[in-house]
């Protein structure tokens, strides 16, 4: 049984649709067929409201600390308390795609892997048990029921959480709205992964024998622009010159300083790895979150929204099927 390809969509500023964003790839890769997991790593918990009614989540969050509870804390409870290792929690069917629920106690855990990073560069197991312990739930999920994508939904942050979670990635993409902080946000960005990326192979050097690992290899998949709008088809002005940036920044701040790490983390420089735009959409978007269906389903979507957006989301899911694919 092969492994699944775990990705995530990353951009440490908020406000870029990242949540909606990464729901409704899925649910463009279930209609393909594949077999997908979402985990929502994000303690607000943006993506289990999304697909779950909102007394399903009420009841997730209140079991969560329980033996009953399912939720990504429930999980990952006992290797925070040293009481053993990530325990397996079945995750919630939403339609044709499989969610591992958020949960807002998860902020307690990243407190705690702060410091089980650092211990983990003093080769203690229970640290490198405790970095890697998400993935491993992850796993136990995969053989329960194979899947063929894992989707991590992440906070806006360079935070000790979103670091585990990338460094478990095959492939990250960075989505991004046409606007001025999206554009200085891309930045640090690199930067941050590539530091991550060093530590980890530091870890991973120095770690016993039979220790867990992350595999440290996110390879940068590409970007998406969004929430830009269009006049007679066309992009706006401002979006367009803010996009010509973001391509720039992406290139030299992201693809180039990963490349420098090891080839095979970004596309080279002569390839634009945009793997498509998505404009404004927002009357879709809460439409769509307040039903937990893809856009093109949502009840208030005309004929022609339905169809374009279906289509904008298809070719974006196929790409990403190229790229883990081949």
């Amino acid at each position: 049984m092969s492994d699944p390809v775990r990705v995530t969509l990353f951009n440490h500023k908020g406000g870029v649709g990242k949540t909606t964003l990464t729901a409704n790839i899925a649910f463009a890769l279930a209609d393909m067929g594949k077999s997908v997991l979402l985990v929502d790593s994000d303690p607000q918990c943006n993506l289990s409201s999304y697909l779950l009614a909102d007394d399903v989540v009420d009841d997730l969050l209140n079991e969560s600390s329980t033996s009953n509870g399912q939720t990504i804390w429930s999980a990952v409870r006992p290797v925070l308390n040293n009481t053993g290792p990530g325990r397996l929690v079945a995750p919630q069917a939403v339609a044709d795609l499989k969610l591992l629920p958020g949960d807002i106690k998860l902020s307690e855990f990243e407190e705690f892997l702060y410091d089980s990073w650092t211990d983990s560069l003093k080769r203690r197991l229970g640290a490198l048990r405790a970095i890697t312990s998400i993935s491993t739930v992850v796993g136990q999920i995969h053989r329960l029921s194979p899947l063929d994508y894992v989707f991590y939904d992440t906070g806006p942050n360079i935070g000790a959480l979103n670091r585990v979670l990338l460094l478990d990635s095959d492939f990250f993409i960075v989505p991004v709205a046409c606007d001025l902080y999206s554009t200085r946000a891309l930045a640090t960005l690199g930067q941050a992964m590539a530091r991550w990326i060093f530590d980890a192979e530091t870890i991973a050097a120095i770690a016993p024998d039979d220790a867990a690992l992350l595999t440290a290899q996110p390879a940068f998949l590409g970007y998406i622009p969004q929430q830009f709008r269009v006049y007679g088809r066309v992009m706006a002005k401002e979006a367009n010159s803010y996009l010509q940036e973001i391509k720039n920044r992406v290139q030299e701040d992201v693809a180039a300083v990963l490349r420098k790490q090891r080839k095979c983390l970004a596309p080279p420089r002569s390839v634009d790895p945009a793997l498509g735009q998505v404009k404004d959409l927002a009357s879709l978007v809460q439409a769509a979150q307040r039903e937990g269906v893809p856009m093109w389903e949502c009840s208030r979507a005309t004929s022609q929204q339905r169809k374009s957006t279906r289509s904008t989301f298809q070719k974006i899911a196929s790409r990403i099927v190229q790229a883990a694919e081949g």
